[in-house]
């Protein structure tokens, strides 16, 4: 496997990774989407598909990491070189951030009528708790499309909840060969049972641990698309709440590595 394998697939599957994960918090998301309110449900499921779609897209030239955890876990297992890592991370990174984008580009009317709805505006409170939109709020009314916030900031507990639910994601990664039938021959790819598992393994997550910060468990899953943004020139847009940026990026790479120490432990 090339390097430019490597960051061509880790790109393609991130992007399309990103534009379905958050193209479904988009739909749920901006008041004139047909699925406006759909609810946590939809997410949950829309990000399992898009888990699917991009690994399906990716396993054949990268592996279909996607995401620096599952990479960190694998290099900490011994089935990715740790000289890899750079690439896997850039590539990772590059399509988060076209992803977001895409997403972005797709919604683009919805995200100006959203913005200037003043029945949306007038719900966003500031860090006081009092309305007033000369100040802009912490977390703007649609950073939720792009990336992930607790709903009770406690730094240690949100950073706490991401090491655990990435744990939970990588081990039942890395533990996929054990399970005959589900590893392919070639060992780039996930196998086609191997990414169903993965897919409903993110469902099972998002439903179960999910609900404190919005179970980013990937770091440029949140990251890429903060980044987009703070760069893109929405309206009204609020904050793209750097403070809280860290927990997101560094609890999941803790997780992937406390994952890969795991099965080195218990699973070798």
């Amino acid at each position: 496997m090339s390097s430019l394998d490597i960051f061509t697939g880790e790109t393609i599957g991130t992007a399309v990774l990103i534009l379905l994960g958050g193209g479904v918090c988009a739909a749920v998301t901006l008041k004139r989407s047909k699925a406006f309110n759909a609810g946590w449900l939809a997410i949950t499921f829309g990000w399992g598909f898009a888990v699917l779609t991009a690994a399906y897209i990716s396993a054949g030239l990268s592996g279909a990491h996607l995401n620096p955890a599952v990479t960190v876990g694998l290099a900490v297992k011994g089935a990715t070189p740790w000289s890899d890592l750079p690439v896997y991370f850039a590539g990772q990174l590059l399509g988060a951030m076209i992803g977001a984008l895409l997403v972005w580009a797709t919604y683009a009317g919805q995200f100006r009528a959203h913005l200037t709805d003043p029945e949306i505006l007038a719900a966003q409170p500031t860090e006081d708790g009092m309305v007033d939109q000369k100040t802009a709020p912490k977390a703007g009314p649609v950073l939720g499309v792009f990336s992930t916030g607790p709903e009770i900031r406690h730094a240690a507990q949100n950073l706490l909840t991401e090491v655990i639910a990435t744990v939970v994601l990588v081990l039942a990664i890395l533990t996929q060969s054990m399970i005959p039938g589900v590893s392919p021959d070639d060992p780039k790819g996930p196998g086609v049972l191997g990414a169903m598992i993965t897919a409903f393994v993110v469902v099972g997550i998002g439903l179960s641990l999910g609900g404190p910060t919005g179970y980013a468990i990937n770091p440029v899953r949140d990251l890429g698309p903060r980044i987009v943004h703070a760069l893109l020139p929405l309206p009204n847009k609020g904050g793209s709440d750097w403070g809280y940026a860290w927990v997101p990026v560094v609890g999941p790479l803790l997780g992937g590595a406390i994952a890969g120490g795991i099965h080195q432990l218990a699973f070798v």
